[in-house]
């Protein structure tokens, strides 16, 4: 049967808002990317880039996705101590060919002052002029703009009338247009975070200065929850696995991104759980990330390893995986439904793991860059030009043992569970 033109460039165009939509609501990297982060010192600092690189890692532990990190202290649109702008995106941008690059500047722009036109417009123009370099030196590459983290005017006062996040806010809101001019992503890293310090400060208000301790540069507490603003800016899912059980008749209600296997219903219930993923792992016996995390939606929205079992006679039962000991839980919470992914499991174990591998890997990629690469770039020895070479090609082959070491540590284990009545 033959189509007319009409009706096969309707189901083409049809087939495009389809693949459209799809691309919003799933998740926004993709098998075979590399993602580099540029920006400042917020950046430089290596926290919520690593914390987003051991999720995605963890969470999607089949796709190969690379990262980079760009980040140089004190930068600003036009460059900074690594120098300007130009050299910056030749040298620490197009040699890496990024196929997702997230910008975040905007902190040291305002120049911690009141809001000033003249030097918001030469913001406005310099991440412009990024912006069209970036697009014309990678085509097709996929930008995440980010707006800026804040200053913290919330668990200390304000050192001007309105504050310098509120100069912040309105450099974020040429940001968000910026990106939908652009037809980029845009990720809020300012609005949920100041959300944050007011709820922290209000449970305690002492505690909560310790989030941003300079109120420039966040503490791991902080920067966990800016990763998670990026990351919820690029669909990541909240669910590591969940499950449900009917211990009454041993029966697997859901499974959901594992496989079970092995039930047994004698002395308890156990059973074989492989996962898809893992959870990302938490200090929560850290007093500020625990003020942090209990202020957000981190663990609702992107953290959630749900074990369910219903039908059980005892009124309580210990959980062990791989026979170590997780807790002793009431009838009433297991069927309500427990999250494994806050609770010292193997798993969070296995992920906090594959973290110390991330930042391994991202420090090595730091000492390679900026202390080898960039500060004898301009030594014309050619003995010494061909040691930087050696030296900075041992430091890559360092580097990519630690990620194959790293890729490995993320891949799930079978997992034996036991439910115990008491």
């Amino acid at each position: 049967m033959k189509f007319s033109p009409i009706f096969q460039s309707i189901c083409l165009l049809a087939s495009i808002v389809l693949a459209s939509a799809q691309d919003k609501t799933g998740f926004q990297l993709k098998d075979g990317d590399r993602v580099l982060f540029y920006g400042d010192s917020i950046t430089d600092q290596r926290l919520y880039t690593t914390f987003a690189e051991t999720y995605v890692i963890t969470r999607f532990p089949d796709l190969k996705i690379e990262f980079v990190h760009s980040g140089w202290g004190g930068d600003r649109v036009t460059g900074g101590g690594g120098g300007e702008i130009d050299l910056r995106l030749r040298r620490d941008v197009f040699a890496y060919k990024p196929t997702v690059m997230t910008i975040m500047l905007g902190m040291n722009d305002g120049s911690y002052r009141a809001f000033d036109q003249p030097i918001f417009d030469r913001y406005a123009k310099g991440y412009q002029h990024i912006i069209d370099e970036v697009k014309k030196g990678l085509p097709g590459i996929r930008l995440t703009l980010i707006q800026p983290s804040p200053f913290d005017d919330v668990s200390l006062p304000p050192r001007f009338e309105g504050g310098y996040n509120s100069v912040l806010v309105r450099y974020s809101q040429f940001v968000k247009q910026a990106a939908e001019r652009e037809h980029a992503g845009v990720a809020d890293l300012n609005t949920p975070i100041v959300a944050v310090l007011e709820k922290a400060k209000a449970t305690d208000a002492e505690l909560a200065k310790k989030i941003i301790p300079d109120r420039v540069h966040p503490g791991p507490s902080g920067h966990l929850l800016m990763a998670a603003a990026l990351l919820k800016s690029w669909n990541a899912p909240a669910t590591v696995t969940a499950v449900e059980i009917d211990a009454a008749g041993t029966r697997i209600v859901r499974s959901e991104n594992t496989k079970i296997t092995d039930r047994q219903a004698a002395n308890g219930l156990s059973w074989t759980q492989t996962d898809r993923a893992l959870p990302l792992s938490v200090e929560m016996s850290d007093a500020v990330m625990a003020l942090a995390v209990n202020s957000s939606d981190f663990v609702q929205t992107l953290n959630q390893q749900l074990l369910k079992v219903t039908g059980l006679s005892a009124a309580r039962h210990a959980l062990k995986i791989d026979g170590a000991m997780i807790g002793v839980f009431t009838k009433e919470q297991l069927t309500e439904g427990i999250n494994l992914a806050m609770l010292n499991t193997p798993m969070v174990q296995q992920s906090a793991e594959v973290h110390r591998l991330t930042l391994q890997h991202n420090n090595t990629h730091f000492t390679r860059w900026r202390q080898v690469q960039v500060p004898l770039a301009n030594n014309k020895s050619p003995k010494v030009q061909k040691a930087v070479a050696e030296l900075m090609s041992a430091l890559d082959d360092d580097e990519g043992e630690v990620i194959k070491q790293q890729r490995a540590a993320a891949q799930p284990r079978a997992r034996k569970y036991e439910l115990i009545p008491e």
